[in-house]
């Protein structure tokens, strides 16, 4: 095994992680800084600071938290290892008795490297050094076992044990006694890492105390016993094949569970992730049509979702969020399941076509942003959406769970924000795009492969993978579990609606009219012929073929929506590439007959009609009991009830009445369309500092270099004694220092005091001097300054020039 390079100036191997971490190139240290963004927060002022960031518990924790399933691996192995490790003894704790396994000699200097880019481990490899945090993190404890399985070592579990104790136990496994503790600890362990002695020691075993290991072989090491133990427990307890570690307590020593293991610190090494398999090839074009169909769905269904609130929307509950009533009757709205609801209203949110009005009593409603929305063509709208999916960290598909407190998780509502939703659909995205279009693999092979990737909170990100996949389907990204071309656009940043713009079929200005009181779109319609006939008629069924179904109720909408009979059978001759059917003809004029025929009016109310007979028939129908009717004339009624429940009434009992102003004027109902104030979409929620860009990490480099060589640059004495630890020199001498400086492009250290008595010590490349002032690039704040020379308490030069 070759040595690392990585060392410091003089040539030696680094004797701590600055110094390892002052022997990287710039791209080493912006590639730490990329994947440990918490490090930058605030920029640290030299390598020395960066070094004591990393070290930290919480930016450990955040670290070991990223790494996949092989590389954690690598670091539990490297915390039960000595310390510092050589190469080849965390080779053999990995491959065990099969040095030659080709799947870990290959991938372990892939760990290793990324243990150390992201510093959590530093050294040359015959010396590899765990920073002493994720060591502590990762060490087996009593309280905290190791993911390994392992327990202490001998002389862990030893610690505190009698002297007269340690040497019953050499004398029971066949040890020469020894004068002290420690060479009794160490004559056991060296009986125990022997493979051999300990193989012929464990032959004399009895079989039940061999079971008794194998139990504790794999973890958790840890095992109780009785005050008067079975012998086959006192045959082991003797020779201190287990030890004790507390009252009535156990553990199965290091040394002896890795003879056992034939060597490897863990059960199941996975050198290598899933294969994502078995595929299922389709042909793209399928693919694409699919999606394209799920696209146009998604479309409809967000249209009619705010079509349905900017009339009736939700009240807002107080805690936020949607109530368990309001979800179920959009979902019946919709004609889909209360999860799939859910997802609808957050898509909307999310793409700031939906937010509460923040009026009194409080609503949901289209924002303004709808209107712009519905005029942009179809691939526009779904581009718009999609974007706003992909980066939402909103989870709608824990609507309706339990919060850490037992709340309901309302839709809409807080406590469905998770940081990690749009990392895990972009890598479920990206691991569908891994394979050739149209191909497709079981949600499990996906799963699996996100859980060797990243095998922290293994069972949430689980959970978002699923709904990833589903909302994915539902919102036509992926087709038949591919990812379709709008898909792929749309993960690579690059704008998806071109993409989906030839899928899509042309919009059409006709529908197919039957006998059975029914019309049928072939297509998506065009915008006015489709909202016109949603009011006219009910949608019975959505698909590639929408069906339409004409009602009493759905005619008498249109005729209050303004529109008259012959208006109504005119729209439909135009747009019908069939002749209007007879009986859709007569429901038409029927119902325009009626219609009106009966005024309601506000008294308490009222209800006038010329025809008497047809009040004395309202009159005799018991149904109209409730709204406690009686004549005041030949042809007038008087209710008890309100305009509104009366007409309600009338028209639950087959009737067709019209509401009339105080002029005796038929009034058109037409509902208003509330909108929102103007809303912004939602920002998606983000944990710790955002993703530096390359503009960021070139200047954080920058500034960490240029104050590492403030701090670490080699000083010659100044002419003057120094006090305080600044430089001293006299005003002729700094002057002339700094003049000469000019001239051979000198790097000097200054001592300089600002206008808050705030003393600080920089390193400056002066560039001009005049006027009582120096122009000066620092290297300290990596920028060009100027001083005046009368706060600069003195001047020395650098012993090492190139360090500038």
């Amino acid at each position: 095994m070759t040595m690392s390079r990585e060392t410091d100036r003089t040539g030696a191997a680094p004797r701590t992680l600055a110094e390892e971490l002052r022997a990287r190139p710039d791209q080493a240290l912006a590639a730490l800084l990329r994947a440990r963004p918490d490090l930058l927060s605030p920029v640290p002022g030299d390598l020395t600071q960066l070094a004591t960031r990393a070290a930290t518990r919480a930016s450990v924790a955040r670290a070991l938290d990223r790494l996949d399933r092989f590389a954690l691996q690598t670091a539990e192995a490297l915390a039960v290892a000595p310390d510092p490790c050589p190469y080849d003894t965390l080779a053999a704790l990995l491959t065990g008795d099969e040095p030659d396994d080709p799947r870990i000699t290959d991938s372990l200097p892939r760990a290793v490297a990324t243990l150390r880019q992201q510093a959590l481990l530093w050294g040359p490899e015959d010396r590899l050094r765990l920073v002493r945090t994720v060591r502590d993190l990762l060490a087996p404890t009593p309280a905290r076992p190791s993911p390994t399985g392992l327990g202490p070592t001998v002389a862990e579990a030893t610690a505190g044990m009698s002297p007269g104790r340690l040497q019953q136990l050499l004398a029971a496994a066949g040890l020469p006694a020894t004068h002290d503790p420690v060479t009794a600890v160490t004559a056991l362990t060296e009986l125990f890492e022997d493979r051999a002695r300990l193989a012929a020691l464990l032959r004399t075993a009895p079989a039940e105390a061999r079971q008794v290991l194998d139990r504790l072989l794999w973890g958790p090491p840890y095992g109780t016993v009785t005050a008067d133990p079975a012998p086959h427990l006192r045959w082991l307890l003797d020779r201190g094949l287990l030890l004790p570690t507390a009252p009535g307590a156990v553990v199965l020593p290091r040394e002896v569970a890795m003879h056992l293991r034939a060597g490897r610190a863990h059960r199941h090494p996975e050198p290598v992730p899933p294969v994502l398999a078995p595929v299922t090839e389709r042909s793209p074009a399928t693919v694409d049509a699919t999606a394209a169909g799920e696209a146009l769905t998604a479309l409809s269904t967000v249209e009619e979702l705010l079509s349905d609130w900017e009339t009736t929307g939700p009240l807002v509950l107080r805690a936020g969020g949607l109530s368990v009533r309001d979800l179920k009757r959009t979902a019946t709205v919709l004609d889909c399941a209360e999860q799939t609801a859910a997802f609808w209203a957050e898509l909307a949110h999310a793409a700031g076509l939906l937010a509460s009005d923040g009026e009194v009593d409080e609503r949901y409603a289209p924002t303004p942003a709808y209107d712009d929305w519905l005029q942009l063509p179809p691939e526009r709208r779904w581009a718009h959406l999609a974007t706003a999916w992909l980066a939402t960290t909103r989870t709608p598909g824990l609507a309706g769970g339990k919060d850490a407190k037992g709340r309901t998780l309302a839709a809409l509502g807080p406590g469905l924000d998770r940081t990690a939703a749009p990392e895990v659909r972009r890598r479920v995205l990206g691991l569908l795009a891994s394979l050739a279009p149209g191909a497709a693999v079981p949600a499990e092979a996906v799963l699996a492969r996100l859980a060797w990737e990243h095998p922290a909170g293994q069972e949430s990100r689980a959970r978002l993978a699923r709904q990833a996949l589903a909302e994915a389907e539902l919102l036509g990204v992926t087709g038949r579990g591919a990812l379709a071309s709008p898909g792929r656009a749309l993960l690579a940043g690059d704008d998806p609606a071109p993409a989906l713009a030839p899928l899509l079929p042309e919009p059409l200005d006709h529908v197919l009219l039957q006998a059975d009181l029914t019309a049928v779109a072939p297509g998506p319609l065009h915008r006015p012929l489709a909202q016109t006939l949603g009011v006219l008629a009910d949608i019975e069924s959505k698909g590639g073929a929408t069906v339409y179904r004409f009602s009493p109720d759905s005619v008498r909408r249109a005729l209050d929506a303004g529109r008259t009979a012959a208006e109504l059978l005119a729209f439909l001759t135009e747009h019908s590439r069939t002749p209007v059917p007879q009986p859709l003809s007569y429901l038409i004029e029927d119902v325009a007959r009626r219609h009106g025929t009966l005024r309601v009016g506000a008294a308490a109310s009222y209800l006038r009609c010329d025809d008497e007979a047809l009040l004395n028939e309202l009159l005799a129908d018991r149904r109209s009991a409730p709204l406690r009717l009686r004549r005041l004339a030949p042809t007038v009624l008087a209710a008890q009830a309100g305009p509104e429940e009366l007409l309600t009434g009338l028209r639950a009992m087959g009737y067709a009445p019209a509401a009339e102003s105080a002029e005796g004027n038929v009034l058109i109902t037409r509902p208003d369309a509330h909108r929102t104030p103007p809303r912004s979409a939602p920002v998606p929620v983000q944990e710790g500092p955002p993703a530096p860009d390359a503009t960021l990490l070139d200047a954080a480099v920058r500034a960490i270099r240029a104050g590492d060589r403030a701090a670490t640059a080699e000083r010659k004495p100044a002419s003057t004694a120094t006090t305080g630890g600044l430089p001293r020199t006299g005003s002729a001498e700094t002057l002339a220092t700094m003049q000469a400086a000019v001239l051979t492009g000198t790097t000097l250290w200054i001592g300089y005091v600002n206008a808050d008595g705030a003393a600080s010590q920089r390193v400056i490349a002066p560039v001009k001097v005049e006027g009582g002032f120096v122009t000066a690039y620092d290297h300290t704040a990596d920028e060009v300054r100027t001083y005046p020379l009368h706060r600069i308490t003195g001047v020395a030069e650098l012993a090492d020039e190139t360090a500038s």
